[in-house]
């Protein structure tokens, strides 16, 4: 999926523990930071152009290419905010050379995987490295810059990380099809050996001296274990049916565990998701958003591959080329939209944004039945458009919503939330499987565009700032 983080940049200004980087290594860190984070983002969004191929060429289903996908963005989203307390406690630089290395051993694994099993234990793996990848790559660059020069830095860090995010389908499209599916996975080592050689010559160590002495395991396990649970009986429900018993007891032992996560997290003396913070009504509410135009995103972004290579026969490049406008848009008009929350406030531009939004995806079910690439420019820039609008407006809310000192963990949060949004609806699309792929993807973009209008509803119910 082309799209990072959408409060990645609040927590390189949040992070607390400065290193002591000497001016001539700066540059070497904000290096290390991009590879490292690029690994991560170019990994994410050259695999959905890749499915269709996988599922080919290991002879398996869709329900097993959900998994794919979602196995990594389950252990990433249940890891993730433990990872970067992990960092803060024990150090950014040994945490972030851990999450490099394990990342890329399992992308290695991924690209020689024999068969589907092998594929989904490496892209497990993966997510474990990419729960310590990303945080760090993030808290590297908080602490190696002052606070005058992170605007600069965080500029670079975001500019590259979007030419990554946008560059991946493209660049995954064109491997499949001169190379093959495996050579999306084995491009990581490429990007990982320059990165390692920076970290371990020219990375200072840092640590944030207030970090809890704890970490929250439990609360993790429960994370992990609950949204597993319901991961599973979702995607199985398309298979066996809602009234199976596996699919009964999968969802409820989901639904359970993750009640007992808000018990433990509401105890806890260091949680990892302090659940204070969702007493604040813009909180709750701009995560509510999120939860819903994040989960429209990454159902629609999931499919149209398999609609655009199965059903009207493209080439992976081709397909990957259908995401560029979306992702040109959205880096283009960024800066721009950074304004309008100053301008008009928070609330006007998240009930506009995703509204737009949603007539992109309503767009794109009105031409899924066409084959011509001309077509998929309009919602695609249209799709974009709305997404420029609501993403600043957005970031601006969380750290609105909360204390200074409360906005590292907040956007932590909100970047959780906006990858368990993907995770869920990811699996549940095999339950609007209609009688063709083109009428699947119809429902599934109206569905899309259903969720998107409830999130500018969310807005507009919920924020004031």
């Amino acid at each position: 999926m082309a799209k990072t983080q959408p409060c990645a940049a609040q927590v390189i200004r949040s992070t607390r523990g400065r290193s002591a980087c000497p001016e001539r290594d700066k540059p070497w860190v904000l290096a290390a930071a991009v590879l490292g984070s690029t690994m991560a983002f170019v990994d994410e969004s050259v695999v959905n152009v890749a499915l269709p191929t996988i599922e080919a060429d290991l002879g398996t289903t869709l329900a097993a290419m959900q998994w794919v996908i979602n196995v990594y963005t389950l252990c990433m989203s249940a890891l993730l905010l433990i990872g970067g307390a992990a960092a803060d406690r024990f150090g950014r630089r040994v945490l972030f050379l851990i999450g490099v290395i394990t990342f890329t051993l399992a992308s290695i694994a991924c690209g020689c995987a024999p068969d589907i099993a092998t594929l989904i234990a490496a892209r497990a793996i993966q997510g474990v490295g990419a729960a310590l990848l990303i945080p760090c790559s993030l808290a590297i660059i908080g602490a190696a810059f002052d606070e005058q020069e992170r605007g600069a830095a965080i500029g670079i860090w975001s500019g590259a990380s979007a030419l990554a995010a946008g560059a991946g389908p493209l660049l995954g499209g064109w491997l499949v099809d001169h190379l093959s599916w495996r050579a999306i996975f084995l491009i990581n080592p490429l990007l990982a050996i320059p990165t390692l050689w920076i970290a371990v010559r020219r990375l200072p160590e840092s640590a944030d001296p207030a970090a809890p002495a704890g970490l929250d395991w439990r609360g993790a396990a429960l994370a992990f274990g609950g949204l597993g649970s319901l991961v599973y009986g979702l995607i199985a429900a398309s298979r066996l049916g809602w009234q199976d018993v596996t699919v009964v007891g999968s969802l409820t032992a989901g639904s359970l565990l993750l009640v007992g996560l808000a018990l433990e997290e509401r105890r806890s003396r260091a949680p990892m998701m302090p659940l204070r913070l969702f007493g604040s009504r813009a909180f709750s509410g701009v995560n509510l958003l999120t939860l819903f135009l994040y989960g429209a995103l990454g159902g629609a972004f999931f499919l149209l591959p398999f609609l655009l290579i199965q059903a009207h026969g493209f080439s992976a490049t081709a397909a990957g080329a259908v995401y560029l406008p979306f992702t040109l848009v959205l880096a283009v008009l960024s800066r721009w939209s950074g304004g309008l929350a100053d301008r008009f406030g928070a609330r006007r531009p998240l009930i506009v944004g995703p509204a737009i939004a949603a007539g992109g995806f309503a767009l794109l079910a009105v031409v899924s039945g066409e084959q011509r690439y001309w077509v998929y420019l309009v919602p695609m820039i249209v799709l974009g458009f709305g997404m420029a609008i609501t993403v600043a407006p957005l970031t601006t809310t969380v750290i609105n919503s909360v204390t200074e000192r409360e906005t590292g963990v907040a956007s932590g949060i909100n970047n959780v939330v906006a990858a368990v949004a993907s995770l869920l609806v990811i699996a549940v699309l095999g339950t609007l499987v209609a009688d063709s792929l083109i009428a699947t993807a119809r429902v599934v973009m109206s569905t899309a565009a259903a969720l998107a209008l409830a999130s500018a509803a969310a807005a507009a119910l919920t924020i004031r700032i």
